[in-house]
């Protein structure tokens, strides 16, 4: 399988794109160019390569082969075009870095045909700002266990481009509510209560475009809604430059697969925004809900976004950043230690304040 990597016209090392400067830079002469002059560089290089070492092939037939059954599912070795390292990625890594020379490479083999992005968002935000609102995140943490914020674990911050399905599409909705007014009053003998009873109907149209659902498996759907929204104007036709110096994956759950959570979402939004213009009543129910979808259309993206995993305890923690916007999310563990301290103390000067009052009134 083929691996693909931009080279630097001036030195030959990889480059990368670099979020700031929105441009491939090559960390060793620190040099910028424009992703099309790379591209076109890298494909006159191509035309020019001939690659024929003359190695017999290695088959089932070679080696001892005892692998045990299932084991080799999903993996895919490639070469590395920079030092000849053999890098190992699963069924849907389509950018990742060389753990030998640690250049980026992307397998572009993994996004052809059905895979073949429409759109990549580019990374916006960089490492050292994905650092920064991960330091920004554990500040003023009293209870955060020591040690837990140290640069080593955060160096572990990596930037991966998630597959996300877009979909498109108007919505015709009908809703009824039934709806009260309550108005109370009294007089000197009694209390009075009058309940009006409403139907109230709404109707409208609704356009919705590029709604997000991610398209791997691997990444927590709460979480990728939760630092959204992503802004789609700075969208780009898709070209697998942009993918470099960072990690890739192609989708592992379809379009179609993804339709019913995109469905209850654009639903959950209209009856959201028709529930708004119902106003002035005591109570509203829903009596009545006619939604309709059509004119749909689904187009498949790579959106930009800051991962980091870590185990404290033998519990994962994770974060996520938007590689845009900067919206970040994650859970923090509790030291236990700093925990009880701090109830200790807590109780300790409830205990003094008690004393003292207790003194006092004396």
């Amino acid at each position: 399988m083929s691996v693909k990597e931009y080279k630097c016209p001036c030195c030959g090392a990889g480059l990368k794109f670099d979020s700031s400067a929105q441009q491939m830079t090559c960390e060793y002469c620190n040099t910028q160019f424009a992703v099309e002059t790379v591209k076109q560089y890298n494909e006159a290089l191509e035309s020019e390569r001939e690659e024929n070492f003359g190695w017999e092939e290695y088959g089932a037939d070679s080696g001892n082969g005892n692998w045990r059954e299932g084991e080799q599912n999903g993996l895919r070795g490639y070469m590395c075009p920079s030092c000849g390292g053999e890098i190992i990625g699963d069924a849907t890594t389509a950018a990742t870095r060389c753990p030998y020379c640690d250049n980026p490479a992307v397998m572009p083999g993994q996004l052809s045909g059905m895979f073949r992005p429409d759109y990549v968002l580019p990374f916006k935000k960089s490492k050292e700002e994905a650092k920064q609102a991960f330091r920004q995140n554990c500040k003023g943490k009293w209870l955060l266990p020591k040690g837990f914020l140290d640069e080593q674990r955060m160096e572990n911050i990596t930037g991966i481009y998630v597959p996300f399905w877009l979909y498109d599409c108007d919505t015709d909705a009908s809703i009824s509510y039934n709806a009260t007014k309550v108005r109370s009053w009294s007089d000197s003998d009694y209390n009075y209560t009058k309940t009006d009873y409403f139907m109230v109907n709404r109707a409208g149209n609704v356009e919705f475009v590029k709604v997000p659902a991610d398209g791997s498996a691997k990444m927590d759907d709460a979480y990728m809604e939760a630092i959204e929204p992503f802004h789609y104007e700075d969208l780009v036709d898709f070209d697998t430059a942009y993918l470099s110096g960072y990690l890739a994956d192609k989708y592992d759950v379809d379009a179609e697969q993804n339709k019913p959570r995109a469905n209850k979402r654009i639903q959950t939004s209209v009856e959201t925004l028709m529930r708004e213009t119902v106003k002035g009543y005591s109570t509203v129910s829903v009596k009545r809900n006619n939604i309709r979808f059509f004119d749909g259309k689904v187009s498949y993206a790579l959106l930009p976004v800051w991962m980091l995993n870590t185990r404290y305890q033998n519990k994962i923690y994770t974060f996520a950043m938007n590689g845009q916007t900067g919206k970040f999310i994650g859970e923090l563990p509790v030291s236990s230690g700093r925990y009880w301290a701090f109830l200790g103390g807590f109780f300790a000067i409830i205990s003094v304040l008690a004393c003292l009052i207790a003194w006092f009134m004396m």
